[in-house]
């Protein structure tokens, strides 16, 4: 098992800062090509003898190490609130409770998948794709991975591993539980660094047989150009830009404040979040009303305080983009009804969170992935018009609707998104998980999840 920090990585190191104080929390070696390379060479070494695991035992490892992640909450959740802002509490539970999860329903899968099945006179068998390049982003730093590296070591699969450099602190707490589960040495390697530097030489290594990316649509663009001059697979999880369709007869009390915890939760950095929220025109008013009391109770400040809601994004530079969305929706003509321009505070990297009404469905707040706290109310005068606007995006990850029941999964039907919530239905780690369009490709989770990683094989039986 190869860690990024133990002398064996030819790097400058890369500093890791906290975005609601702007100091220096940590330090991680900046990779190389030739980092990646040793990387590869040895996941590639340790593939046949973890493929030829028996599955169970496997998945065994696999629960073992959602075990361990429980098992340091408090430790990982710190990190993680430390390097890219999130509150504690919300560290605490999604933060780190998520993955858990995910690492346990991957665990159970392994028992009922049909790893082998008879189609007529053939044998029809699934065995690993080999080495995988996982590339995570900031904003759910630890469950990102764990929803690659769950399904790819049930598998069988040996994985090569590059954290965001703003957010790599629990990589080594990962690696550590890994280990301690009995994960053998070389299935699991971290190469931290730049996607520049590390992310391109991932993509393009011809000793690489996956790409596993979750990140911007930007990113994605750029990884499955450079995979595909060695038609490796590769599977995508993007930008987002969910939609909550409010339809008459919907129960405000749950609609409004579900739909705005969806945009602020995480302080909007989620790819799965819903920004945009569709009311009947006749209702925009008292939605509007009813949004901005609910964006009143949400607590802006330090993210160790176990009162606050929202904490800082998670970096200068990502603090400028949101707040550069914000002034681009007041010129644009949209009406701001909560927050607005402005530091809340002279120190860190903190936004207000804003609540727009009247957006026009075509400007840039209504079309762009912001991913911060900023909540656009977009009203409509029909449900065909609705579903227009739901699906007038570049994206289609996520979206909610809520109403009476029929019509609700009527338009969940037609909204072309990967997940569509149905009156706050809950999440189902079993259920698959992607997206539409330049949401990406590719499902995570589950079934569906496990199949990526996974070759299928047709033996004809004479």
């Amino acid at each position: 098992m190869r860690f990024a920090d133990d002398g064996r990585f030819d790097a400058m190191s890369i500093n890791v800062y906290n975005p609601a104080t702007g100091d220096i929390v940590g330090e991680i070696p900046s990779g190389t090509a030739a980092d990646v390379d040793r990387a590869v060479a040895t996941a590639r070494a340790a593939l046949p003898g973890w493929a030829a695991t028996d599955p169970l035992e496997r998945a065994a490892v696999v629960g073992r190490i959602g075990a361990g992640i429980a098992s340091r909450t408090e430790e990982l959740a710190a990190l993680i609130t430390a390097e890219m802002g999130a509150p504690i509490s919300l560290s605490r539970t999604a933060q780190i409770q998520f993955p858990v999860a995910v690492a346990q329903s991957f665990a159970a899968l392994a028992e009922t998948f049909a790893w082998t099945e008879e189609l007529g006179t053939s044998l029809i068998v699934r065995e690993p794709i080999g080495v995988v390049g996982a590339i995570t982003p900031w904003n759910f730093p630890l469950q990102q991975i764990v929803s690659k590296l769950a399904p790819a070591l049930v598998a069988g699969d040996t994985v090569v591993w590059k954290p965001s450099e703003i957010a790599p602190l629990t990589a080594r707490v990962l690696l550590e539980v890994a280990l301690e589960a009995g994960l053998p040495a070389g299935v699991l390697n971290v190469v931290y660094g730049t996607g520049e530097v590390v992310g391109e030489a991932i993509s393009a290594h011809p000793g690489i047989d996956m790409i596993s990316f979750t990140g911007s649509t930007r990113a994605g663009r750029r990884i499955g150009a450079v995979a595909a001059a060695t038609v490796k697979r590769v599977a995508l999880e993007l930008g987002g830009k969910g939609a909550n369709v409010i339809i008459s007869g919907a129960d405000l009390d749950v609609a409004v404040p579900t739909g705005v915890a969806m945009a602020f939760t995480n302080g909007g950095q989620v790819c799965g979040s819903w920004p945009r929220l569709l009311v009947p025109f006749e209702l925009q008013d008292e939605i509007v009303a009813r949004a901005v009391a609910v964006a009143e109770g949400y607590t802006v400040g330090d993210p160790l305080q176990e009162t606050t809601m929202i904490g800082p994004m998670a970096s200068e530079e990502h603090r400028e983009k949101v707040h550069g969305y914000i002034e681009r929706g007041i010129a644009d003509g949209a009406r701001l009804v909560f927050g607005g321009t402005g530091r809340p505070f002279e120190k860190g990297a903190y936004v207000r969170p804003t609540i727009f009404a009247d957006v026009d469905p075509a400007s840039a707040i209504a079309q762009d992935e912001i991913f911060g706290p900023v909540l656009t109310i977009i009203p409509y005068r029909d449900l065909d018009e609705a579903v227009t606007i739901a699906n007038g995006t570049a994206y289609g990850l996520t979206s909610g609707v809520f109403g009476p029941d029929e019509p609700a999964r009527a338009v969940a039907r037609r909204i072309r998104a990967g997940q569509v919530d149905v009156n706050g239905g809950h999440w189902n780690p079993l259920a698959p998980f992607g997206g539409y369009g330049q949401s990406g490709n590719g499902r995570e989770f589950g079934r569906y999840g496990l199949e990526e990683f996974l070759e299928v094989k047709s033996i004809q039986l004479g």
